[in-house]
């Protein structure tokens, strides 16, 4: 790959992606709004996708070069997505659009794979009458429409690892850091499954480079980790000597501890978890995927959460629980 254009590419994967184009040799060019620095070695261009004004002076741009490979990650407004297929499918050998497992219709079942049923499909592309999933699907089909059989459909899973900006593994380690006693939601052995999203990145050029085309579940197997090996790593890393108190999952929902939300990645033993934790994954392992040790992707996390951009990304990230609930939940016990 020679030509590398990542739409977005200033923020987590999109930057991963960015960054792993350039440590691979590609001319990169990133084409975001301006409201982060881009990595270094990229080529930036301005403009967003959602004012066709400010598009339409992007696309002159990008329309004027070929691209061996379009990553796109945008979350929101599918219209954006066809716009920018619209102006690219004749540029691009290939484009890939980073999904989310959430399109499936919920909860999807356990040891689901891509041929789990959707959501159904959106009649229009109005953001603001679509919830999350439904964007994701109209996405991907504005893609798989505009690129046929040279689209690439990357359905991420619970995405960790630097300058993450979605708060799950960062707010975990923030409480850990703090010390003392803190409540968390047994069982210990509750299994996680997730993606570093440096290991995603890596795959995903691999991936086009390997001409694959199609839906993949893009997330590490099954039984990645666990509740308790995530969270002892968590207070071996910080190094703020937090013990650990477990706590029944009913004493968080008594407490009006949220899944997911209070308690980032996490969901109680049920349809819920299994929707989350353990999808098949098989496809994407078997071309290839694969993630570091889980200690790495802690480590390195930390690591950024202590750099001062990684305090500044960081500052305004919601806690777990206000001290009197966790008063609460250790109470509990």
């Amino acid at each position: 790959m020679s030509t590398l254009l990542v739409l977005g590419g200033t923020q987590f994967l999109g930057r991963a992606v960015a960054e792993e184009g350039v440590r691979r040799g590609a001319r990169v060019v990133v084409a975001h709004r301006g409201e982060h620095e881009p990595p270094p070695g990229v080529t930036a261009v301005r403009g967003d996708r959602t004012d066709p004004g400010s598009w339409a002076e992007v696309e002159e741009r990008l329309t004027s070069e070929r691209w061996d490979l379009v990553v796109d990650t945008w979350s929101g407004d599918p219209a954006a997505v066809r716009r920018s297929t619209a102006a690219l499918r004749e540029r691009a050998d290939r484009y890939t659009y980073v999904s989310s497992r959430s399109v499936y219709a919920w909860p999807a079942v356990d040891g689901a794979d891509e041929d789990a049923p959707v959501v159904d499909a959106p009649s229009g592309d109005d953001p603001d009458e679509l919830g999350y999933a439904e964007s994701k699907l109209s996405a991907e089909l504005a893609v798989e429409q505009a690129f046929g059989a040279r689209a690439l459909i990357l359905r991420a899973g619970l995405l960790v690892g630097p300058r993450e900006n979605t708060g799950r593994l960062p707010r975990w380690l923030a409480r850990l850091a703090a010390g003392g006693p803190v409540p968390v939601p047994g069982p210990a052995d509750l299994d996680w499954q997730y993606v570093d999203a440096r290991d995603l990145a890596a795959w995903t050029l691999r991936a086009a480079a390997d001409g694959l085309g199609g839906v993949f579940d893009a997330v590490g197997p099954p039984g990645g980790t666990t509740t308790a090996e995530l969270l002892a790593l968590g207070v071996e890393t910080t190094g703020g000597g937090s013990t650990l108190h477990w706590r029944e999952p009913a004493a968080f929902a008594a407490a009006g501890v949220e899944p997911w939300t209070d308690l980032p990645g996490w969901f109680p033993p049920g349809p819920e978890h299994a929707a989350v934790h353990r999808g098949a994954a098989a496809k994407a392992a078997r071309h290839g995927l694969v993630q570091r040790p889980l200690r790495d992707t802690v480590a390195d996390t930390w690591a950024w959460m202590c750099t001062v951009e990684g305090r500044a990304a960081c500052r305004d990230l919601d806690p777990l629980w206000s001290p009197e609930v966790e008063r609460r939940l250790l109470d509990a016990g």
